[in-house]
């Protein structure tokens, strides 16, 4: 659909400021949050939207070019082309929240207080709504867990259960909470006795979709919980390690120097 630029139209106001693209993306931005914009609608040429602004062209196409970064807008050439309202895309929101937590230096305690408090809403919220497709699509994903070797076989495994436990709530916020917490945690996961990790992780998988068959949402929330800890304190232990300063050259009796 396009948005013809009319008196009774959008209804834009001029800009009298000396950063004009930035109250541009704000005006347009108020537009999407009160429903006048929406996904897949056209804005008018940018002739017509630099009069209405009254702005010049090249203030106008900064914040066109801004919005366009911030997936706001999309871009089209041709002659049916032009500047379109984006659809909603996860991944956006997902890479925004990594991106957050690699600049912010959140803390691995933060990460896991946040992460628990999420999948115990979840498990709780599952438990009510989850049908039995969704317990068949879990074991189905545990069961391939268990067959898989590698571990980005098993990590990808790990990201789609959490992603059918989240749709489980009908609740498609969670969803993109779960990605984002799990693409962050996953570069640390790894480690020495990973392994081992696996092996609990499977049977707290198997064990958390029995409680979530019989309903019963405490106990699948406790098991979920000892499962987020066990990462956690795994975690700990491969930052600790790797932190540790590697051993370095000692003194020999003889003056000269050797390796630890």
């Amino acid at each position: 659909m396009t948005l013809k630029n009319s008196a009774d139209g959008l209804g834009f106001a001029p800009i009298k400021t000396q950063r004009a693209f930035e109250v541009i993306c704000e005006q347009i931005r108020a537009r999407l949050a009160s429903g006048l914009l929406k996904s897949g609608d056209k804005l008018p040429a940018e002739r017509e939207l630099a009069a209405e602004f009254q702005v010049s062209r090249s203030a106008l196409r900064e914040a066109l070019r801004s919005l366009e970064v911030a997936g706001i807008i999309r871009n089209v050439k041709g002659v049916k082309g032009g500047a379109f309202i984006q659809s909603a895309e996860p991944d956006r929101i997902v890479q925004a929240m990594q991106d957050y937590v690699h600049l912010g230096n959140v803390s691995l305690d933060e990460l896991t207080e946040a992460r628990l408090a999420i999948q115990d809403i979840i498990i709780r919220l599952a438990c009510e709504r989850a049908t039995e497709a969704d317990f068949i699509e879990l074991e189905a994903v545990a069961e391939r867990t268990r067959r898989e070797t590698t571990v980005d076989a098993r990590y990808e495994c790990a990201v789609q259960y959490y992603a059918v436990l989240a749709r489980a709530t009908k609740n498609r916020m969670f969803g993109i909470f779960v990605n984002s917490l799990s693409a962050i945690l996953h570069e640390f996961v790894r480690g020495p006795d990973y392994e081992t990790l696996q092996k609990s992780l499977i049977e707290s998988r198997f064990k958390l979709i029995g409680y979530l068959r019989k309903r019963d949402a405490e106990a699948a929330a406790n098991e979920m919980r000892r499962h987020l800890e066990r990462v956690h304190r795994h975690v700990r232990k491969n930052l600790k390690a790797a932190a540790k300063p590697s051993p370095g050259p000692v003194e020999t009796t003889r003056g000269t120097r050797k390796t630890r």
